[in-house]
């Protein structure tokens, strides 16, 4: 914490967010390791990367908003409805504006504008659409300690760049394993793999830049996160766990991932 405190709000933002990619091309690295993952263990990891993003959205962007909301004066209520809706209808838009193909799905059941990109490509971009919000999300939480607001803390914000780096790591095995089952080498499934990552650090210092340019829609902008966020929960991740019929495991995931990001929040943030 000492060592971010030393820098200013959008380099704290970009050291957080290059974390967090770190942690997805470390789960990429799995690839080097092994060629395929027990679908059981699979559907957890994917249940955890949800539970964690349930949590945090809620203890880490929506939580403080509210307060925050309720500290300048506006209705905690409306502008908590209105953000969240907002990140929602934007990964909505994304969604069906970007190609991209969930894992597990045949070529045909990609979606968005037709393409005749490989399926490689568009896996990658499907995992990057989950990391746009929480890019966006972390630089955020840094710039609304920038800014000076009482409910939000750096030890909060690290919390959350700690939480969003851990629900990574399957994500980004979630991408190589596949494709390296799929015939391609170690080698490029890895790339690939890290790739789905890049976007964060450009999302979170884009985040950090526009709350501190305009304090006054913080509180929006962090419903706004935590929309994004749960959108990508509702429409990929829990889908995803729950494809393989191993309910009980991806249930279990998303508890235990859960309660690990809450406790977080709740004992350091």
């Amino acid at each position: 914490m000492e060592f971010l405190e030393r820098f200013e709000p959008t380099t704290q933002a970009l050291f957080a967010t290059l974390f967090t990619w770190g942690v997805t091309a470390l789960g990429a690295s799995l690839v080097f390791f092994f060629k395929t993952i027990n679908k059981k263990v699979f559907d957890t990891m994917l249940g955890f990367a949800a539970g964690v993003m349930i949590a945090a959205s809620f203890w880490s962007l929506i939580s403080p908003g509210l307060a925050l909301a309720e500290e300048m004066g506006y209705t905690p209520w409306i502008v908590a409805a209105a953000g969240f809706m907002g990140g929602g209808l934007f990964l909505f838009v994304v969604d069906k504006s970007l190609p991209h193909m969930h894992l597990g799905l045949a070529p045909k059941e990609k979606e968005g504008p037709k393409t005749s990109w490989q399926r490689s490509i568009l896996l990658v971009l499907a995992i990057t659409l989950h990391n746009i919000p929480e890019g966006l999300a972390v630089g955020v939480a840094f710039g609304a300690v920038a800014a000076g607001i009482e409910s939000a803390t750096l030890a909060g914000a690290i919390v959350l760049a700690v939480g969003i780096g851990i629900q990574n790591f399957p994500e980004g095995a979630a991408v190589s394993i596949p494709l390296r089952r799929e015939g391609m080498g170690r080698g490029k499934a890895f790339l690939y793999g890290q790739a789905s990552g890049v976007v964060e650090p450009i999302a979170g210092v884009l985040g950090a830049m526009l709350v501190l340019s305009m304090r006054s829609i913080l509180p929006f902008a962090l419903c706004f996160a935590a929309g994004a966020m749960i959108y990508v929960v509702a429409e990929e991740l829990i889908p995803e766990a729950q494809s393989n019929k191993n309910s009980d495991y991806a249930t279990m995931g998303v508890m235990i991932g859960f309660t690990i990001m809450m406790v977080l929040d709740v004992a350091l943030g």
